[in-house]
């Protein structure tokens, strides 16, 4: 498909890429141990997995968030925020929907849905609608009005940029992120912010130093949960804490929201710590009031009472869950659209999906369809999407996929079996059934690849006289030769060999073992040469001679 990123080939080259980056940090200057080293790097299987193919149904779609200012669950005003990053006629998922409309009606919910299913939409919506309420009454001053906690600062990080895409033609509502990276100094945070976020405009509405949060509080306030401790315990925070300024001149308890993102995260004794955090802030901003609270998570269990009973003792505040009232079921879970059941037409050649692909879209659909039996399967007046969907080919991928993710070479001879064209073939369906969509905006299959690459433990090898063998995992003995295997390392500026061990007498002779897990261990030179040719290291061979020569000599053990 034109534009489509090869997935396939784009894994091919950074399993590539990283292989030679490993070989580029240890250029070993013996011939028989660097050669051992480069074959252990181009062919070990421990270093990547991949690429994966991983296909979900697409989300269920739900209202659109001009149907919900409709029905004044949202305020008329919210349009104010409408943007090509924020559009008012676009479906939302049936859970985005739902945790709108049960936040309005002032529940506690946990958001529990999958990664990449807008869950930050299903909380942050709901409180840009009440700021935007207090906007329209008049009585949006400064001050905190949610708290939005996480885990981690990058995670914080990500949420400020989707906050400067949604608030920059908003500048009423107020946002800052205060965490350990965050600046005292205005003009050192300006100049920061610069650094950091090259040719992003810097928005009025986002506080950017701790002087100016502490000055005047923005409404939205996003930390982690370290530095909520120290912010609760500062005197110079203390405004955070505090009220809000209305139109009426009135001081009033400006908080509204709690929300703990990821708050599986949270769980045994940390879970414990971070209850006990939050009933310090409610008792603090709202010992009189009632705050709403929200969570989110990617990963819960299949039990809803436990989920709300979870939450309930985390937030130290009511969340339910009835089985027989809808009403009363704060845990809101992802609806996914359901497969076509059949009948289907096809299958559709290796050839045909790569043509297909190649030509960016289905320019002979109908001819494809007579071809191939399809007539008498896709009804007359259907899409092209629901063409796609009923392909009997397409629909194997989906049941095989339906089970979990899968290596995609396999998923490929399993689609095109026998066909040496299978990994081309199945790349050119995944791309076109992924960029085809149905009428509500939904993919015909929604995928994705994955690619694990993971670090070495290093490089060791044995010196047996059948080896070397270099392994890239941590041997106390070699797996190809049974003696003993040491970790080894390179010179950076002469490239001599090292193995790293510890040298023990046993009454006979000195011997070097290999390094236990818990021994630092000695680094001997493994090289009978003294001389460094290198003419940049000239003047630094006269020092190095006496101490080299004696590492040499050190060096000389039996080795068992």
């Amino acid at each position: 498909m034109s534009g489509a990123i090869d997935a396939v080939g784009t894994s091919a080259a950074i399993k590539s890429t990283y292989r030679r980056y490993l070989q580029s940090l240890l250029t070993v200057r013996d011939t028989n141990i660097d050669g051992a080293l480069r074959e252990a790097i181009e062919s070990s299987s421990m270093l990547d997995k991949g690429p994966y193919l991983e296909a979900t149904p697409p989300y269920a779609p739900g209202a659109s968030l001009q149907d919900l200012m409709g029905e004044a669950v949202l305020a008329s005003g919210f349009d104010g925020l409408a943007s090509g990053v924020l559009p008012l006629d676009r479906p939302l998922y049936k859970h985005q929907e739902a945790a709108i409309r049960k936040v309005a009606a002032g529940r506690n919910v946990v958001v529990a849905t999958g990664t990449g299913s807008g869950k930050t939409e299903s909380f942050l919506l709901p409180i840009l609608d009440s700021l935007v309420r207090e906007q329209q009454a008049g009585t949006l001053g400064p001050g905190v009005r949610a708290l939005l906690l996480y885990p981690m600062n990058a995670l914080a990080n990500d949420q400020m940029k989707r906050l400067r895409q949604v608030l920059s033609a908003y500048p009423h509502i107020t946002f800052g992120r205060y965490t350990g990276d965050t600046q005292s100094d205005p003009k050192k945070a300006r100049e920061m912010f610069g650094a950091l976020n090259i040719g992003e405009p810097m928005l009025p509405n986002e506080i950017l130093s701790r002087q100016e949060m502490q000055e005047s509080p923005p409404h939205l306030l996003l930390t982690n949960y370290a530095m909520l401790e120290y912010l609760l315990l500062r005197p110079q925070d203390v405004r955070l804490f505090g009220g809000a300024l209305g139109g009426s001149g009135d001081m009033h308890s400006s908080w509204r929201f709690l929300v703990v993102d990821e708050a599986h995260v949270y769980d045994g004794s940390q879970g414990a710590e971070i209850a006990m955090l939050l009933r310090r802030v409610r008792d603090r901003v709202a010992p009189d009031a009632s705050i709403q609270c929200i969570a989110t998570s990617a990963t819960v269990g299949s039990n809803p009472g436990a989920v709300v009973r979870f939450a309930t003792n985390l937030f130290g505040q009511p969340f339910e869950w009835d089985p027989a009232d809808p009403t009363r079921q704060d845990l809101i879970t992802a609806t996914r659209v359901a497969t076509p059941p059949g009948p289907f037409w096809g299958p559709l050649s290796a050839t045909d999906y790569i043509e297909v692909a190649a030509a960016g879209e289905w320019a002979d659909w109908q001819g494809l369809l007579a071809a191939h039996g399809g007539h008498g399967v896709v009804e007359t007046g259907a899409t092209v999407a629901d063409a796609l969907a009923h392909e009997s080919r397409l629909a194997a991928v989906r049941t095989t996929l339906a089970q979990g993710p899968r290596p995609f070479h396999e998923v490929a001879r399993e689609a095109f079996p026998d066909d040496p064209q299978a990994e081309q073939a199945l790349a050119a369906m995944i791309a076109l059934a992924s960029a085809t969509r149905f009428d509500d905006g939904t993919p015909v299959l929604s995928a994705r690849y994955h690619l694990f690459v993971r670090a070495t433990e290093g490089a060791f090898t044995c010196l047996s006289p059948q080896g070397p063998h270099v392994q890239l995992a941590r041997h106390a003995e070699c797996p190809d030769c049974d003696a003993p295997a040491f970790e080894i390392g390179a010179c950076k500026r002469c490239g001599a060999t090292h193995v790293v061990g510890t040298p023990e007498h046993d009454g006979v002779a000195m011997r070097l073992r290999p390094r236990t897990g818990a021994g630092r261990g000695t680094w001997f030179v493994l090289d009978d040469e003294t001389e460094i040719d290198d003419e940049d290291e000239g003047a630094t061979v006269d020092d190095l001679e006496d101490l080299v020569q004696g590492v040499q000599d050190e060096v000389r053990l039996e080795l068992p």
